[in-house]
């Protein structure tokens, strides 16, 4: 009995001892090595400041500078150790009621009594001259500076999108309320790389709120990383003079390099000056843009999904040679009593078929390859045909969401036969339903971005890199691989230069559809588009491709409610293609037209 007992004892003393030794440890650690429990009972005395790091650049691909930062000042608020002040001085100081003082006292309370909130955010340059002078007099309150995007040159907005205040679907904890995150085109895209890392760094205050200095010399301060800078593809001149070509009309341009990928330009009208979007005013011009019937914050370049209309007569031609269902010496007749056409010869092949757009002709193509004969079910033959259309359409960038470096890309629609079961049931459609296919009519839609990466396809004759945005990044001038990979297409690249012969016809021969935007020191290859609208008149199209040998450039031209492509969308692509290789414009007259030309009327 007493042996039980002396164990129990020596088992007593033992926790005892080592409860003893946990409590000596943790105190050992919070009074000698810890000193957080300082800090906290300081603070009152402390001023903690978060050193917000200045956003990368972005440049353009000749380094003319597109994004800038310029200092704003964050009015802070301690409310704990707020004091009786004059309210009204303060209030004409930042510029606000004594209502607005009061909510906005009451929203930090809430937030915390004891941790800095925003009390009033970005006070500029010269207003922070004044307040510095005055802030002495109220305790609690101090400036915190930040920076604030600037566009010197007032283009490219759905490009380079735009920054604002971080809402609750941003979970990341990096960032807290108050701060700033790209919200659109590259500066949502490139946000991690844009935004650097923030610092932060400890002050000691007196009783007037004045600051002392450096808590313990600073070794508890963290220095704030810079943003790293972009170097975009875009072309700055080639951009503002795009968004003036499309004043006071609808649509967009899309230019791409086409032995790179780089977009050299992406417009879409109506447009917005950036600088909207910025400061204290954002707020409020965001909403008058997002009212205004034009939209011009939708971004019709990447988001707008249209029927490519003839041009997508290229790819019919494609896919029909690959199949061999015709070839390129293959007639029909202009048959008006199989789909509407303008007047003109029979085409006596596929190139003069192509130059004069000849829609019967594409009927007869598409029903080649729909109506193939791999099934003596006509609804199963059409099925299978389809499906063999759709997978080499789908090659070429199309009904897919390109890995572009930028967000809200719509991937547009190449219909198969599960699209259609879904609307007709199976069996229930053959090629005499879908017919309109032909001419890029019906259930199919495309993107401009896509339809200038078709241009770029048949300029490298059969193949395309992923279209970008950023040539590099920050001074190591890195780059994505995925940008440096060619895509090929499902056709054999022997049959693009067939369809290439056809483009420059379209263009610079008798009866082509193009002809004004033929240019005299510079062989365009193109096609027309006129997409059929229910709601209107039709939409104005056309992509091409310039020089004819090594290509620099393809582009793509959509305009809404404008008519024949050939009258509008053909001449706005050859003064971009002429000002891009040349640097200048010799058809004055042209330029004019299309400049003082009001199609945004026809909406």
């Amino acid at each position: 009995m007493k042996t039980t007992y002396n164990s129990r004892k020596y088992v007593v003393i033992t926790i005892f001892l080592v409860v003893g030794f946990i409590f000596i440890a943790r105190l050992f650690f919070l009074q000698i090595i810890d000193n957080s429990y300082v800090l906290s009972a300081n603070k009152n005395a402390l001023r903690f400041v978060t050193n917000y790091p200045a956003r990368g650049l972005i440049y353009d691909r000749n380094n003319k500078l597109l994004v800038y930062n310029e200092a704003v000042y964050d009015l802070m608020v301690v409310p704990r150790q707020v004091k009786t002040f004059d309210t009204t001085e303060l209030c004409n100081l930042v510029g606000i009621t004594k209502e607005d003082l009061i909510f906005k006292l009451q929203k930090a309370r809430e937030y915390s009594p004891y941790a800095a909130s925003i009390f009033e955010k970005q006070i500029s340059k010269e207003n922070y001259g004044y307040l510095q002078e005055k802030l002495y007099k109220y305790n609690g309150f101090y400036v915190q500076s930040r920076t604030l995007r600037k566009y010197p040159l007032s283009i490219a907005g759905h490009a380079l999108g735009y920054i604002g205040e971080v809402g609750n679907e941003v979970t990341d904890s990096y960032y807290k309320p108050g701060d700033y995150i790209g919200m659109s085109g590259l500066e949502k895209y490139y946000e991690p790389i844009l935004r650097g890392k923030k610092g932060s760094k400890i002050l000691m205050v007196d009783v007037f709120n004045r600051e002392k200095g450096s808590f313990h010399n600073g070794i508890y301060d963290t220095v704030a990383i810079a943003g790293e800078a972009l170097h975009s593809t875009l072309d700055a001149d080639i951009q503002a003079y795009g968004e003036l070509l499309m004043k006071n009309k609808i649509g967009s341009i899309v230019a791409i390099e086409p032995s790179s990928g780089e977009i050299l330009s992406m417009v879409s009208s109506p447009t917005y000056d950036p600088n909207l979007l910025v400061g204290r005013v954002r707020g409020v011009n965001y909403n008058l843009l997002l009212k205004d019937p034009s939209k011009p914050l939708f971004d019709r370049a990447l988001m707008a999904v249209y029927p490519p209309g003839s041009i997508f007569k290229i790819i019919q031609s494609l896919i029909a040679l690959e199949e061999g269902v015709i070839t390129e010496r293959s007639a029909f007749p202009c048959d008006k009593s199989l789909l509407g056409c303008h007047n003109h010869p029979n085409a006596t092949d596929l190139k003069s078929a192509i130059k004069m757009s000849c829609n019967p002709y594409f009927y007869q193509v598409f029903r080649r390859v729909i109506q193939h004969g791999l099934a003596n079910d006509r609804f199963q033959d059409s099925e299978l045909g389809l499906n063999l259309w759709n997978d080499k359409a789908l090659s070429f960038g199309l009904g897919q969401r390109l890995n572009v470096d930028i967000p809200n890309l719509k991937k547009g629609r190449i219909p198969d036969a599960l699209y259609y079961d879904k609307i007709y049931g199976h069996r229930g459609w053959a090629f005499s339903t879908i017919y309109s296919l032909s001419i890029g009519q019906g259930e199919m839609g495309i993107i401009p971005l896509q339809m200038a990466n078709i241009a770029a396809i048949f300029a490298n004759r059969g193949y395309y890199y992923t279209p970008h945005f950023v040539k590099s990044i920050g001074n190591n001038k890195t780059i994505n691989p995925e940008f440096l990979k060619k895509n090929l297409t499902k056709v054999s690249d022997k049959y693009f230069q067939v369809v290439a012969d056809a483009m420059y016809e379209v263009v610079n021969e008798p009866g082509g559809t193009a002809s004004q935007a033929r240019i005299d020191s510079i062989i365009v290859c193109g096609k027309t588009g006129t997409a059929q609208n229910p709601h209107g008149e039709d939409h104005s199209i056309f992509i091409a491709f310039a020089p004819r040998v090594n290509p620099k450039i393809a582009i793509a031209v959509y305009i809404e409610n404008a008519g024949f492509g050939g009258v509008w969308a053909a001449p706005i692509a050859s003064l971009i293609i002429e000002k891009y290789l040349t640097k200048r414009i010799k058809r004055k007259d042209l330029e004019e037209r299309m400049l003082n030309a009001k199609l945004s009327s026809k909406h």
